[in-house]
C-alpha cells in the first residue's frame, strides 16, 4: 500500500485548503483512513479519521472547521480545511490503519500566515 498526499500550501488565516490522499493498493473494509499533523516543535497527532462506511472522528481543535471524506471508488481521501488558523500550520500526513499496522504518506506542508 502506498499513500500520496497533496494539496498543501501557503494560505492566509481564515482561508481554506483541500488536501487529497491517493491510495495505491487495496483498501479493505476495516481499514481506517485518517489525517495526522505535526506542527513545529510538536509531536505528530491525529486530526481526523474516517471508516469505509463514512463514520468520522475529529480532534477537538478542528471540529466544525475541517471535514474528512473519502471516495472509495477512486481510493481517495480528502481533508477540507476551512477557517484556517496560524496554529494549523503543520506537515499533514495521510494515514491508513490496518489492524495494528500504520501506513503513511510523505506529508504535505500547510502554512497559515496571520
Amino acid at each position: 500500500v502506498q499513500l500520496q498526499a497533496s494539496g498543501g500550501g501557503l494560505v492566509q488565516a481564515g482561508g481554506s485548503l483541500r488536501l487529497a490522499c491517493a491510495v495505491t493498493g487495496t483498501i479493505f473494509s476495516r481499514d481506517v483512513m485518517g489525517w495526522y499533523r505535526q506542527g513545529p516543535g510538536k509531536e505528530r497527532g491525529v486530526v481526523a479519521t474516517i471508516t469505509i462506511s463514512g463514520k468520522t472522528n475529529y480532534v477537538q481543535a478542528v471540529k466544525c472547521r475541517f471535514a474528512i471524506s473519502r471516495d472509495n471508488a477512486k481510493n481517495m481521501v480528502y481533508l477540507q480545511m476551512n477557517s484556517l488558523k496560524p496554529e494549523d500550520t503543520a506537515v499533514y500526513y495521510c494515514n491508513m490503519r490496518r489492524a495494528a499496522k500504520d501506513y503513511w504518506g510523505q506529508g504535505t506542508l500547510v502554512t497559515v500566515s496571520s
